[in-house]
């Protein structure tokens, strides 16, 4: 039985640069196949210190650091003329107290490069067209840029191929997610006129009775993404007419001051349309599924690019020591991952019913609480010495209860 590498890993973003290294790092062969061509445009710019953690532990972070992105310290979030802040500096969990805003044509370029220098083989332009697996071996065909069908096999395949989902399409693993269908409208805008202050974090604005929200997100080169989260119907409407609507809502920015009025914007309005993803299992025999391949939430607390490095490195962990002869449960991945979206689902529940904006604009809410808040928001979800992680379903609630009496 030849195998042309250990494993194959579908999709260069965050997710599969991570697996790839670590599976590297633990000495295995790794090909990386990805349909586009890098650097190449993708939403969700704003990372979450844990992400942190994953970069440096696979020495990642230099080529971050390297690519002088905005220093991000905390968050804001902006609610009936009030402001609530939350700085990293000043949580629960001993962690990172910082990150970056980046672009992500930059940022991913960067990871996927410095993989490619850690020795991964790396083909962009590849498609993959048929993935067959088994016990021990498995198959993978893919379209190149030449567009010839090219064979090969491995042990392990990895899926990290993002909103391509290019196993759970293939396998039909697929299954709708409760929530009701959110789509964005988004653009990048001239931030020149932007303060000191607002120059660091991620600005969140709510409105239309919460069911709606707006975003800022500052670059270090005087650019910022800016866009509207909301229901298909309300950001369809944003989007029409070469999103006449999203460019009035983005001048009249809520508690930034005119800062996007009369501003030059980067390219015209783009959407993504009812985003929330699930599946029904993230392994099977041969393969396990990591990043937005298993599922996707809400881009409200940034949370994409955290989970995505955080269940590459899970997953590429157990495949790991799989490969290596260790006795592994894949179902603890399934488990420990469902953990941590399960932690960030209850935040974004409370965020769209109103919970959240009650206990972040109570003075009631006192500086505790606010640090065990404030580490969800780092990304610190798998934390459960903090109450409000380990007991996230019910202490949102209550507390909101608790602030109104």
């Amino acid at each position: 039985m030849k195998n042309n590498f250990d494993v194959v890993v579908i999709g260069a973003g965050p997710a599969g640069s991570v697996a790839a290294c670590k599976l590297m790092k633990e000495g295995f062969t790794v090909k990386v196949i990805e349909k586009m061509e890098f650097p190449r445009f993708v939403i969700g710019e704003s990372l979450l210190p844990h992400s942190m953690d994953f970069l440096d532990e696979l020495d990642l972070l230099k080529c971050v650091e390297d690519q002088e992105f905005q220093v991000k310290t905390g968050a804001c979030f902006y609610h009936n003329e009030e402001r609530c802040d939350f700085l990293f500096s000043d949580q629960f969990t001993q962690g990172w107290t910082y990150t970056y805003q980046v672009k992500r044509a930059d940022f991913d370029n960067a990871l996927i490069k410095e993989t490619q220098n850690k020795g991964a083989d790396v083909e962009f332009k590849a498609e993959v067209l048929e993935v067959k697996t088994g016990k021990d071996q498995q198959y993978v065909k893919y379209l190149n840029e030449n567009n010839e069908e090219i064979e090969l096999y491995c042990r392990f395949v990895v899926d990290a191929s993002g909103y391509g989902r290019v196993l759970p399409r293939m396998f039909k693993l697929e299954e709708p997610v409760p929530t009701p269908p959110r789509s964005a409208v988004f653009s990048h805008f001239d931030d020149s006129k932007r303060t000191e202050e607002a120059g660091r974090n991620i600005f969140i604005h709510a409105f239309n009775d919460n069911t709606s929200w707006i975003w800022s997100i500052p670059f270090s080169d005087g650019t910022a993404s800016v866009g509207i989260v909301g229901n298909t119907d309300y950001i369809e409407e944003c989007a029409a007419n070469d999103g006449q609507k999203f460019k009035e809502l983005v001048a009249d920015f809520p508690g930034l001051d005119g800062r996007y009025a009369n501003v030059d914007y980067k390219f015209e309005p783009r959407t993504v349309s009812n985003y929330a993803v699930s599946v029904k299992q993230l392994h099977g025999e041969g393969y396990i599924l990591c990043g937005n391949s298993t599922e996707f939430l809400d881009p409200i607390f940034s949370s994409g690019v955290t989970l995505a490095v955080s269940s590459g490195y899970k997953a590429a962990t157990l495949v790991s020591n799989f490969l290596k002869g260790e006795n592994v449960n894949f179902d603890d991945y399934s488990v420990e991952l469902k953990k941590g979206i399960d932690v960030f689902r209850s935040y974004v529940n409370g965020w769209y019913d109103g919970t959240l904006q009650t206990v972040f604009f109570s003075d009631k809410t006192n500086d505790d609480i606010k640090r065990q808040i404030c580490s969800v928001l780092a990304g610190y979800v798998w934390d459960e010495s903090n109450p409000f992680v380990k007991k996230h379903s019910t202490v949102l609630k209550t507390l909101a209860k608790v602030v109104q009496l």
